[in-house]
């Protein structure tokens, strides 16, 4: 019985290998006539961290993190997000933001807009005041029910 042999193209896998580099993919894989190819890559772990990363402070745990949130969305001033989407604080790139820690906004003002589903909706206040704290960045991600806008 003969043994089938398959000449697998050198210049291929390397192309596939610069294609990962080139979009950020971890991996890569086609079939063409039976042959297929899967090319991968993983990052490695530094063995040691830094000096200025290994001295910094500990991150707060997930649970600190979720219990300041829910403090903030308890309280009465605070705009929550009412869909997941991804949040903007201006009505457009390069365009000065809604508003700013200090501004003062009357109810139903504008403060920010969620893109959920390539809709644009806008987020009013439900009341008037001082803004004391913003807590997301221009393009985040957030979540229904996350705190957006601290208002006094």
């Amino acid at each position: 019985m003969a043994k089938k042999t398959s000449q697998i193209d050198q210049s291929l896998i390397r192309e596939l290998a610069d294609l990962l580099g080139e979009t950020g993919l971890s991996e890569i894989e086609i079939e063409h006539e039976g042959l297929r190819v899967r090319v991968a890559r993983t990052a490695l772990a530094p063995a040691t961290a830094p000096p200025q990363l290994a001295a910094a402070a500990p991150a707060p745990s997930f649970e600190a993190l979720a219990e300041s949130k829910n403090e903030l969305a308890q309280h009465p001033g605070t705009v929550i997000s009412p869909m997941v989407g991804t949040a903007f604080r201006a009505p457009e790139p390069g365009a000065a933001p809604f508003v700013e820690v200090g501004s003062t906004v009357t109810e139903g003002q504008t403060v920010m807009i969620i893109e959920a589903m390539k809709t644009m909706n806008q987020i009013p206040t439900p009341r008037g005041g001082t803004v004391t704290a913003i807590l997301v960045e221009d393009g985040q991600p957030v979540e229904f029910g996350e705190p957006l806008i601290v208002i006094e």
